[in-house]
């Protein structure tokens, strides 16, 4: 199994550590050609609208769009939680517009404004250890999306069939479970094709 993570910007090595944990190999994604040989891809946090810029640039938005329409599971975190948003507040254009939810940037305030807690998440058997940096919140989601985690009563991951967001970074602790969760995403993607 290879799991792509895009290379444009953000913790791209803690990612790929975290895969691999999680029994994947994990591939450093720098050119669209690369998505054709991947079983999954994680857009990892940054900045969303340097990352919306790069991604055009360098032509990764229809081709992760066309990855996505295989139904081949998606993971954004923090920033990609953005970049794969239907809507976005405040007036920022979409960008891949895959998911059916709506987000609001920085929600939690700015840097200093960063943490960590103990989450519960749908689908794992532990709390998770995450880590929110300028994180945005999902502040609305279509009758497809499926809520996994909050916190103070705000969304901070979901999920919408092969598509998974989550506003915090799971990769920035040793805690990789939600890298498995999505692991196993891939496996019954897998299994439906064969």
């Amino acid at each position: 199994m290879k799991v792509g993570v895009l290379a444009l910007q953000g913790a791209v090595a803690e990612h790929i550590r975290s895969i691999e944990l999680a029994g994947a190999e994990g591939v450093t994604v720098k050119h669209t050609e690369q998505l054709e040989e991947l079983d999954g891809l994680i857009i990892p946090g940054g900045e969303s609208t340097t990352i919306g810029k790069l991604m055009r640039k360098y032509e990764f938005i229809e081709a992760i769009r066309a990855f996505s329409e295989q139904g081949k599971p998606v993971f954004g975190t923090c920033a990609g939680l953005i970049v794969m948003a239907k809507e976005i507040e405040n007036g920022e254009e979409a960008h891949l517009g895959l998911m059916d939810i709506k987000v609001s940037r920085n929600a939690f305030g700015r840097q200093r404004e960063s943490f960590e807690t103990n989450l519960d998440v749908k689908g794992l058997q532990e709390p998770l250890r995450a880590v929110f940096i300028r994180a945005p919140l999902i502040t609305a989601v279509g009758n497809e999306v499926d809520i996994l985690s909050t916190y103070n009563d705000e969304i901070v991951a979901a999920r919408q069939g092969h598509l998974l967001v989550s506003s915090f970074h799971p990769e920035l602790t040793d805690d990789y479970s939600l890298h498995t969760y999505f692991t196993e995403m891939i496996k019954t993607y897998q299994a439906a094709v064969l």
